[in-house]
């Protein structure tokens, strides 16, 4: 009886989502206020038009960015696995450290952005525009994919999507 106890509580527990969104926090962020750490798990961004934020070290996971703007925004070390940012504009913003597993920045302008250590794997930049970023490595691109109009500083090769 106690075993069969145990294990229902760790099943609900690892059921149980621990890390959803946190809708005040995403309302602080739409209203264009910096949230450096903050669970925007999910976050619904898109069409968002702010600079200069600090967003470092923020859980952006699934969230939406499509159309943003958000030039010269800190993105440092956050989590933005499988977001989807078609069409942002993402000039002079830090994604040093950050996790951009399988995100989407198809048709993107990244110019001036810094992607020092960041992780690619499987990340869409068909179409974007990088020829002006910096910290990308050919390591890093390996693992990303692109096509014939993704814009890479020189010497950069990406393979297709």
């Amino acid at each position: 009886m106690k075993r069969s106890g145990l294990l229902l509580i760790a099943f609900l527990t690892a059921a149980t989502p621990t890390l959803a969104q946190n809708p005040g926090q995403i309302a602080r962020v739409r209203g264009g206020a910096s949230c450096p750490g903050c669970n925007l798990f999910q976050a619904d961004l898109s069409g968002l038009e702010s600079r200069g934020l600090n967003l470092s070290g923020a859980r952006l996971r699934q969230a939406d960015l499509s159309l943003s703007v958000m030039n010269r925004t800190r993105f440092s070390s956050a989590d933005l696995r499988d977001v989807e940012a078609y069409g942002g504009v993402f000039s002079s913003s830090n994604f040093n450290r950050a996790d951009l597993t399988h995100a989407s920045f198809v048709g993107a302008f990244l110019d001036g952005s810094s992607f020092a250590g960041a992780t690619l794997t499987g990340t869409n930049f068909s179409g974007a525009r990088l020829n002006r970023a910096s910290g990308l490595t050919q390591r890093q691109l390996d693992t990303a994919c692109g096509d014939p109009d993704t814009a890479l500083p020189s010497g950069l090769r990406i393979p297709a999507c």
